[in-house]
């Protein structure tokens, strides 16, 4: 965390130093785009940073695949998705789960809007870490009493900075693209109307 949050303070104040601030604006990646700006596109420190870059996403790639698929499979087996997603193969493997969200992923890239998918999963991230420190508090606040093993530092204080930052942040994607935001509040309202009408009768039933 320590390492994310000084490389974090370090691109955000050297890079518009190297390549100034108007060019860094028209950025996609803003420090390998620097470094071209300063070093040229060929240059070792380019070519090396882009290496390790494409090593991270590869990393990235196959645990964003782990981890949707078990969320799917959760989620499913919880009543919140379809009994067959929950379904495993002969060596446990759940393959519905690794399957169908794998094919809408890969339809999706073929769109060609791979930037404005990035700014739908951003909506979603800031509205997601609000919601999660309002449950966190609301969770403190209702059942005090719980054993918890892990102390967020800083307490609902913590989590109320965090909900004014995601708030902040929620109001710059208005600012950078309405399009991708409008998207993703429809796909949260979707979500929304399906647990009432759909999720939450047949979960009452099981009770």
């Amino acid at each position: 965390m320590s390492f994310l949050v000084l490389s974090g303070f370090l691109i955000l104040f050297i890079v518009p130093g190297a390549a100034t601030a108007s060019a860094v604006g028209t950025f996609g990646a803003p420090l390998v785009d620097a470094l071209h700006y300063v070093y040229g596109r060929r240059s070792f420190v380019s070519s090396f940073v882009n290496l390790v870059g494409l090593a991270g996403l590869i990393a990235s790639f196959f645990s964003i695949i782990f981890g949707y698929s078990r969320l799917v499979y959760s989620m499913s087996r919880e009543g919140y998705l379809p009994r067959f997603m929950s379904s495993v193969s002969s060596r446990k493997v759940p393959h519905w789960a690794l399957i169908i969200p794998g094919v809408i992923g890969f339809l999706c890239s073929l769109s060609g809007e791979g930037g404005r998918m990035i700014n739908i999963a951003v909506v979603g991230a800031t509205l997601s870490y609000a919601l999660q420190s309002i449950s966190y508090i609301l969770l403190k606040r209702k059942h005090a009493d719980l054993n918890r093993p892990y102390k967020a530092p800083g307490g609902s204080m913590t989590a109320s900075v965090s909900i004014v930052l995601a708030i902040l942040a929620l109001t710059s994607c208005f600012a950078y693209d309405l399009t991708a935001t409008f998207f993703a509040l429809g796909f949260f309202a979707a979500g929304t109307l399906y647990y009432p009408f759909s999720v939450g009768p047949r979960l009452k039933l099981q009770d």
